[in-house]
């Protein structure tokens, strides 16, 4: 870049950053910052999976380094795993943890949402320079790229996933002439960082990667000889390397989840025009109902963009896609994906290619799939926005993507009033919600509280979790991205034998979840010895009571 222009790319790359953070800002508030804050966290209002996010972090923190770094047995007993199946952000994780000696953290997702915020709009900015210096085109674009609600909706709970700047590196690399080793190096550390991430961004980004490949691979004067065989070798195993290092291959099984598959939770094909709770201009209508519906609406603005953008793209030069058959042929590939046999249009559902059950079962690791539209979208949105500057110029193309932002904005008005709700301002700290005097005096008493019958958000997994990581004890009350579900029946028949024949475990008590559990405990219960009470409405075995109290 030429010095008279390096200084005007760098204040403008401050302001897109700045532009990030005000729409975090804006969206989140500011007190979720502190790192010694957790009661936006736990206070229950965002849901069940800030608590789960913390829960591995601070088992993870309070353990020793272990072998591979991301092995986290501190948290769930018998069904415990790695940091990578707590979704706490495992890059993250490490270097908290390496850095606990100096400063203690007890929560990273405020700085996390707020950096997501700011290198989301940084490389929406990146990636627009490619086709113009205008720097209201730019700033508006960024602007679209973070006031989106396939951003913001996933900060809005699923915090790992707010990762999707890695999306934008990944097109910024597509795009950029080059090859060599340099370019192999900066994909190898992209891959090993959406591996280090989440687990979903890491196919997506490999997908990228694997047009960009193609592209150079297929190209004579860009493949570089042997260096994109060793490529090809290299860059996927940095993936696999970040995978181990979390601690991927520590699960036995349950790669599938609990609830859902693949074919369940598709995109519908008119989830994208739907504004559903995000939107206030365009009509509600229905679409498909599941867990990962309603977020694939990209916004009023971004939807006109995309329109003209289209038609800018019809009436000017349109060969310059050639250049980029492979991104395209992976990016439909990636829509396929999104879509699955499945396909849903406004909620019906239609099995247009009936997959093989071997098949469906190995790609319910992928069940989530509706999130594969993201790369898409993305890629849609900035050839828009090229597009326009080619065809209208840059000033005038600033213009119309600075009305866009604005219509963004206005439309997207119920989508963050939704978000004030989630994330209003908490206490520092929060108080636990199993407050009877009981629960100190057995955390003084007893190492282990089990809930009965454990698994996937067992019941009371929640109260019983969070008490116990905050008191000091061991508990199989989990939740995670992945259980192996022949572990949790192994040892839900082993507390069930246990019960009902009295044979309790040392220093451990068990709060009951269902009837057949309290009648497991009442059957192997001393009534001398053991106590079996209520406290804050929750069946409690606590073997051994009357003993220790004495």
């Amino acid at each position: 870049m030429p010095p008279e222009t390096r200084l005007p790319d760098l204040i403008g790359g401050a302001a897109a950053a700045a532009l990030g953070l005000f729409v975090i800002y804006s969206a989140f508030g500011g007190f979720i910052l502190p790192p010694g804050d957790t009661g936006w966290m736990l206070s229950g209002r965002i849901g069940p999976d800030p608590v789960q996010y913390w829960l591995g972090w601070t088992a993870f923190a309070r353990d020793a380094w272990r072998w591979p770094p991301g092995a986290n047995p501190g948290l769930g007993m018998e069904l415990a795993s790695s940091i990578f199946y707590s979704d706490s952000i495992p890059l993250l994780a490490f270097l908290f943890k390496a850095l606990r000696p100096l400063v203690e953290v007890n929560q990273y997702w405020g700085l996390w949402i707020y950096a997501c915020g700011a290198l989301q709009a940084l490389l929406a900015w990146r990636l627009m320079g490619l086709a113009t210096r205008e720097p209201l085109a730019r700033l508006s674009v960024a602007g679209l790229f973070v006031l989106q609600p396939l951003l913001l909706g996933r900060l809005g709970g699923h915090f790992a996933l707010g990762g999707q700047f890695l999306l934008l590196m990944g097109l910024w690399l597509c795009m950029v002439p080059g090859q060599g080793g340099r370019r192999a190096v900066a994909w190898a550390a992209l891959l090993g960082a959406a591996s280090l991430i989440q687990a979903y961004l890491l196919p997506m980004v490999g997908a990228l990667w694997a047009a960009d490949w193609l592209a150079r691979a297929s190209d004579a004067e860009r493949r570089g000889g042997v260096r994109i065989a060793v490529e090809a070798v290299a860059v996927p195993a940095s993936g696999v390397l970040g995978l181990w290092a979390g601690g991927f291959f520590l699960l036995g099984g349950g790669f599938g989840g609990t609830w859902g598959g693949y074919g369940r939770m598709q995109l519908d094909l008119l989830g994208p025009f739907d504004g559903g709770y995000w939107g206030g201009l365009l009509p509600d209508f229905e679409t498909a109902d599941h867990l990962e519906a309603g977020n694939s609406y990209p916004g009023l603005g971004v939807l006109a963009v995309l329109a003209l953008g289209a038609l800018a793209w019809l009436l000017g030069p349109r060969g310059r896609l050639r250049r980029h058959w492979a991104l395209l042929l992976v990016l439909a590939g990636l829509l396929l994906l999104a879509v699955t046999h499945r396909v849903a249009i406004g909620g019906r559902e239609f099995e247009l290619i009936p997959l093989p059950d071997w098949l469906v079962a190995k790609a319910d690791a992928l069940r989530a799939s509706e999130r594969f539209f993201w790369p898409v979208l993305y890629a849609a949105l900035f050839g828009a926005a090229v597009a326009l500057v080619r065809g209208l110029g840059g000033r005038r193309a600033g213009l119309l993507l600075f009305a866009a932002l604005m219509l963004q904005a206005a439309d997207l008005r119920p989508g963050l009033a939704r978000l004030h709700h989630y994330f209003a301002p908490q206490p520092p700290t929060v108080p636990l919600r199993l407050s009877d005097p009981f629960w100190l005096e057995a955390a003084r008493r007893y190492t282990f509280v089990r809930v009965v019958p454990t698994g996937m958000q067992a019941t009371n997994w929640e109260e019983v979790a969070v008490y116990a990581a905050t008191l000091g004890l061991q508990t199989d009350a989990v939740y995670l991205a992945r259980l192996d579900p022949r572990a949790v029946e192994a040892l839900n028949a082993a507390v069930a034998r246990r019960l009902e024949r009295g044979e309790h475990e040392p220093r451990t008590f068990y709060v009951l979840g269902d009837e057949a559990a309290l009648a497991r405990a009442r059957a192997g219960m001393d009534p001398a010895r053991d106590l079996l009470e209520r406290f804050d409405g929750r069946w409690v075995l606590v073997p051994g009571w009357h003993r220790t109290g004495d």
